[in-house]
């Protein structure tokens, strides 16, 4: 097992940071403290059928959206305690997706940060994290320099990463052994299995309801849909822990539910240019086809799910994590089934194409989609065909 002490002592002698330093540093927190302003975006996402259980799933297509600097389970990190796995392997009820953390401060400072994730596993991150374990990710010891303009580490190909930079965030340093990185933000993702602070379900008469099962109030909400090039949506802000709202008629624009949901991030905390960011990095997944519901999660379900420490202490800590919920629709269901039938009853090479052609059009939501399907197929021998040609597809992420 990896000595952590000995990890701590080999980063700081190699940022050239002393004990002494360290301590006059404290010295000067204690004194009063600098302002340093903490700021943090994320997405947690599941997807759930129309009584509103949540489905375990894994995603079943597609390369990874992330540069190859990337810190992932696959690679072998110092401090890693579990096995390295694929992440596209792993199940869960819920994916949690580019959380960033963003620091602003009037000079340069040397910060720690650390945060746990107790019903999960973090999976990618960056810059490189002296721990990363069944806890959590720690980055130990790092340095805030807004007095600098570090170049980033970009590559060719585009990536969800990318967009979360355009910010007036101050830039940091992780260094280690392996030399200095610099990075706008703190960046971390992973799985986990747990229920989101709202339960929605959809009723014959095509209305959601939505309900927050330990009380309180709902708060800001987005539904949205999308069919082809049809959209709508409903954003509002509700009282009470408990609602029911009819489905949006699909005669919205797109640029209208963009504005008014970084009107809600805007509300919520974050800079303008935060949820810009934000909005920019998920435009392609938060409206793609389907059925969802977006809701700004409770901070102390946020604390409760990512506690997080750090030292010094923030004079100023925002967390705005969104909750994506995935609704699979009746009609989604009996699309996919008439798809799955054919092509289960189709011969080679023709089977292998209906299902990539599914593949390609659900994409990381197939596997739930057919999950929830399955149960609707009543010929057991239909099913178990099904089931061992989805096993057969590769899950890539």
């Amino acid at each position: 097992m990896v000595n952590r002490g000995m990890v701590k002592l080999e980063r700081a002698l190699a940022c050239g940071i002393a004990a002494l330093t360290m301590a006059a540093a404290s010295a000067a927190w204690a004194k009063g403290p600098e302002r340093l302003v903490v700021h943090e975006w994320g997405t947690f996402t599941s997807i759930a059928g129309d009584d509103g259980v949540a489905l375990e799933w894994r995603p079943l297509t597609g390369p990874s959206d992330l540069p190859g600097f990337v810190y992932t389970l696959e690679n072998q990190v110092v401090g890693l305690r579990n096995t390295p796995v694929s992440k596209s392997m792993m199940e869960g009820t819920v994916r949690m997706e580019t959380p960033v953390i963003y620091f602003y401060a009037d000079a340069p400072m040397d910060v720690s940060l650390k945060v746990r994730f107790p019903k999960g596993q973090i999976t990618e991150w960056y810059p490189r994290a002296e721990v990363v374990d069944e806890g959590g990710v720690d980055w130990g010891r790092f340095r805030i320099i807004p007095d600098q303009e570090p170049a980033f580490l970009t590559e060719p190909a585009p990536s969800h990463y990318y967009p979360a930079r355009a910010t007036d965030a101050a830039p940091l340093r992780v260094c280690s052994t392996r030399g200095d990185e610099f990075e706008k933000f703190l960046f971390y993702r992973g799985v986990g299995t747990f229920d989101l602070p709202l339960k929605v379900t959809l009723g014959g008469d095509g209305a959601l309801s939505l309900r927050q099962p330990r009380g309180g109030q709902i708060g800001r909400v987005v539904i949205f849909e999308r069919r082809g090039d049809r959209v709508g949506f409903f954003a509002a802000d509700l009282d009470g822990d408990a609602a029911r709202i009819v489905r949006p008629a699909l005669d919205k624009k797109l640029d209208d539910v963009l504005a008014a949901l970084t009107r809600q991030l805007i509300d919520e905390g974050l800079y303008e240019k935060e949820a810009r960011a934000m909005v920019d990095t998920w435009r392609d997944h938060w409206f793609e086809e389907g059925l969802r519901v977006l809701t700004m999660l409770p901070r102390s379900a946020t604390d409760a799910l990512l506690p997080l420490t750090m030292s010094p202490a923030p004079t100023e800590l925002v967390r705005v994590l969104v909750g994506r919920v995935e609704v699979v629709t009746p009609e989604l269901v009996t699309l996919v089934r008439a798809r799955l039938i054919q092509a289960i009853h189709s011969p080679e090479p023709r089977r292998a194409r209906l299902l990539e052609a599914l593949q390609r059009e659900h994409g990381r939501f197939l596997e739930p989609v057919v999950k929830r399907t399955l149960a609707s197929i009543p010929e057991p021998a239909e099913r178990a065909a099904i089931e061992a040609a989805i096993h057969a597809l590769t899950p890539l992420e």
